[in-house]
């Protein structure tokens, strides 16, 4: 843990002097690619280890939850039907990445009997975030009514990374979701509509209001709030102003400030099974 005064007081929000920013640098503020030198290499060893695993743990692969095409879910149970289950939501700005690139993070916490369920979901320009949304809990509410016959029955925590975590904030409050982690996501929507990244969200003033968890009441259930001190300022702001937001409504959850790491290399602590993140989900089962 670090205190949030302190880590704030190191870095420079690039939000608090947004309207004088260029275009160019605004787009730089979210774009984590970029930031991040080695980030091919980085998505390049993620997807390898994804293939590997998929291909060699037993699992349910490309069950639908839905009719559109990347509504289907992979499911990963444990020797248990009531161990817990991680439901990890991947990242991409909504608009790029798939359930199977992921597939990497399930021999975290299944080293350690859990289940793990990785669902996919719609991507922009071909659905709103307001869709988006709405398939993270559909893809929960078929948990809930065929989780048990896959293997699936135990307490669930919900996670994700990136536009993941924004997910898993907006998702928190489905009845089958025990606590939530999330993990370097965006909190708030408004900056993101002055970014290129908006040419494929088309973001509405309704969705901006509706669903950027930074502007709605926070939810009282568990929720764990994670980042890599190496990650760009927006994304470490984001994640300290939804902790402190939350707080002040006495909503539980703890925020973890990962040391030195930046927006690729987090992942590696919810893959390890002695990773931090690991360490942090397991606790939010008791």
């Amino acid at each position: 843990m670090t205190d949030i005064s302190a880590m704030k007081d190191k870095i420079l929000d690039p939000r608090s002097s947004w309207a004088a920013l260029s275009q160019a640098e605004r787009d730089a503020a979210y774009d984590n690619n970029a930031a991040v030198r080695n980030s091919a290499a980085l998505i390049a060893e993620r997807n390898q280890m994804s293939e590997t695993l998929r291909a060699s743990r037993s699992s349910f692969l490309d069950v639908p939850y839905g009719e559109r095409e990347r509504t289907k879910i992979d499911l990963y149970p444990a020797a248990e039907k009531t161990a817990p289950c991680l439901v990890f939501l991947h990242g991409g700005y909504w608009q790029r990445n798939s359930r199977d690139v992921f597939a990497m993070l399930v021999e975290g916490v299944a080293t350690h009997g859990w289940s793990v369920a990785i669902p996919g979901y719609s991507l922009a320009p071909n659905a709103s975030l307001t869709e988006i949304v709405a398939e993270i809990s559909r893809s929960l509410d078929w948990l809930t009514q065929n989780g048990e016959s896959y293997g699936i029955s135990g307490p669930v925590v919900l996670s994700g990374w990136s536009a993941g975590a924004h997910l898993v904030a907006m998702a928190l409050e489905h009845p089958r979701v025990t606590a939530g982690l999330a993990i370097s996501g965006v909190y708030d929507l408004a900056p993101i509509r002055d970014t290129g990244l908006n040419n494929a969200l088309k973001l509405t003033d309704q969705e901006v209001a509706r669903l950027s968890p930074l502007r709605l009441p926070a939810v009282h259930k568990r929720l764990d709030i994670a980042y890599g001190t190496a990650e760009l300022p927006a994304l470490v702001f984001d994640s300290i102003q939804l902790h402190e937001l939350r707080m002040a409504a006495h909503a539980p959850g703890r925020l973890f400030p990962i040391e030195r790491a930046d927006h690729f290399s987090i992942l590696s602590e919810l893959r390890r099974p002695d990773g931090a993140l690991v360490d942090i989900a397991r606790k939010l089962v008791g």
